[in-house]
């Protein structure tokens, strides 16, 4: 409505700067032309107009819709005296005549205006002027053009404003466009930095920096690069397993047995992720890769799954069993799937296959190649009951150092509310064979377990408080003891790109050796941009 109203108030305060017409300046269509020349210009169907003015331009198609020219606002029946626009509505349509209707008896006054129905409105209007200004009543619209000047008087300076900004906004649009990064990547960058503190270690500062790019070609596709470095330091937990052979630590020989993720980064940037996921079809995801995780495709849980907003300790991550430490901290050549039957589906399957020297074949010694020595292949099935309670089935079958290992697993989530949540996992499987790493024969069926909980909006808002603990590998046969790990950490943001988290971790028996236990404070700060 307020787009028609202003249009012919505007084409009135126009017509009324204009002279009288004269034989030597007179207007270029009068009443009788202009009707003689709608009648001879047929329109296309493509073009008909449903404004009931359009009728003046098309010949032989008269508008079954329109009403005709109204004489009273009192017949339209869509505009009321309670209306805003109510006034100016009534002196168009009693003061100047130049408004219709529909058959309905509807003015429409929200539609918008095409092109075609300005052209009918503007031959309206003229010829409504060329009318006043030949019987000589040019002083019914005086008033209102006098009005119409102290309305642009009193807002030519917010819209004066309003050219700035956009004047403004159109150059800051045009540098960002110049100097954006890319039409078709984003790059994302974490940072985490820790001091850490702890039984038989001196306080140490830990870091990582991880920059990705991710690029998109359709929109639904998905190139992810990620560069990765680190300080190559060490905390207390991992230096204690590091003491004769690392069997159950961060970077383990035969499972990953907690410490903090970040530890043992190499100083120099090395890409850690490098793979393509892409549709297939509506109801699978394909990935294929030169480096990908196995934690990033399978054995998912919300609660206990990021060493960046959950838990620090690599354990609590993933299972030991299921993710094998040997392929997932280096990375491998692969390819995963992610299949839903449909998007109602509770059922997820999920399947990976990655080996970590396929770019290194030695058919000789059968190491390497993508077939080779260090690589596993794993299945999972997925049951959600609802958004806050699933389920997942594991199972991976693996070659790590000679050694052959097959595992099953169990994992779980459920959030109770929107304030805690439990988790679960638990597997078990055997190991046999040389492992040429350790340069043993084993004959290991190792069992594995971890629970915990999660509290959110702890004095803080927005924190998170989590606590967890577990036995990453029970094997009577390996050692003299069993590890246990507890962790338990509050995670608070300071701004939008910046986190704070103190955490506790404790491990007693590390490498299943009863050598006591190792208590480690850290204080983490994550910075996301």
């Amino acid at each position: 409505m307020l787009r028609k109203i202003w249009l012919l108030l505007i084409l009135l305060v126009f017509a009324a700067e204009i002279e009288p017409a004269t034989a030597e300046n007179s207007l270029p269509l009068d009443a009788s032309s202009a009707g003689s020349e709608a009648q001879s210009t047929p329109c296309p169907d493509s073009l008909i107009p449903d404004f009931a003015a359009d009728q003046l331009l098309c010949s032989g198609q008269e508008d079954a819709d329109a009403l005709g020219q109204v004489r009273s606002v009192t017949e339209l029946q869509d505009v009321q005296p309670s209306d805003w626009a109510y006034q100016a509505v009534k002196a168009l349509v009693e003061k100047y005549g130049v408004v219709s209707g529909y058959s309905d008896r509807n003015f429409q006054g929200n539609r918008s205006l095409s092109r075609n129905e300005f052209a009918a409105v503007l031959n309206q209007v003229l010829t409504k002027v060329e009318q006043l200004f030949t019987t000589g009543e040019l002083g019914r619209i005086r008033e209102d053009v006098a009005t119409i000047r102290r309305l642009q008087t009193s807002y030519g300076n917010i819209l004066q404003g309003e050219r700035d900004r956009t004047s403004t906004l159109e150059l800051l649009t045009a540098k960002l466009e110049r100097q954006q990064f890319s039409t078709t990547t984003k790059l994302n960058t974490q940072l985490v930095a820790a001091l850490s503190d702890g039984t038989n270690a001196r306080t140490t500062v830990l870091a990582r920096i991880r920059l990705t790019l991710d690029t998109s070609f359709s929109g639904s596709d998905l190139l992810r690069t990620e560069l990765e470095a680190g300080t190559n330091s060490g905390d207390a937990i991992s230096k204690s397993q590091n003491r004769g052979s690392n069997l159950l630590g961060t970077v383990g020989l035969l499972a990953d047995g907690g410490g903090l993720d970040y530890v043992a980064v190499p100083n120099t940037v090395q890409i850690s992720k490098l793979y393509y996921t892409f549709r297939p079809a509506k109801t699978l995801v394909l990935t294929v890769g030169a480096r990908l995780n196995p934690r990033n495709f399978i054995d998912y849980n919300r609660f206990a799954n990021d060493s960046l907003t959950n838990f620090s300790s690599s354990f609590f991550m993933n299972n030991p069993l299921i993710v094998q430490n040997q392929v997932d901290r280096p990375g491998g050549a692969g390819a995963a799937l992610s299949w839903q039957p449909s998007e109602t589906s509770p059922f997820t399957v999920r399947a990976l296959y990655a080996a970590t020297d396929a770019e290194q074949p030695n058919a000789a010694v059968n190491k390497g190649g993508l077939f080779g020595d260090r690589n596993q292949g794993s299945v999972e099935l997925e049951y959600a009951f609802n958004k806050n309670l699933m389920t997942r089935l594991q199972y991976t079958a693996a070659t790590i150092n000679g050694t052959a290992i097959n595992a099953g697993g169990f994992n779980f989530e459920w959030a109770l509310n929107r304030q805690f949540a439990v988790f679960g996992r638990v597997g078990v499987g055997s190991y046999s064979g040389l492992n040429t790493a350790l340069n043993q024969t084993l004959n290991l069926t190792p069992f594995t377990w971890a629970v915990g909980g999660t509290a959110r909006n702890i004095v803080i808002p927005g924190s998170v408080a989590g606590l967890a603990i577990g036995m990453p590998f029970v094997e009577p046969d390996l050692g003299n003891a069993t590890q246990t790990n507890l962790e338990a950490y509050y995670s608070f943001n300071l701004n939008d790109r910046v986190s704070f988290s103190p955490a506790l971790l404790i491990v007693s028996n590390p490498n299943n050796r009863s050598a006591g236990t190792i208590w480690e404070g850290v204080l983490r700060l994550i910075y996301a941009f």
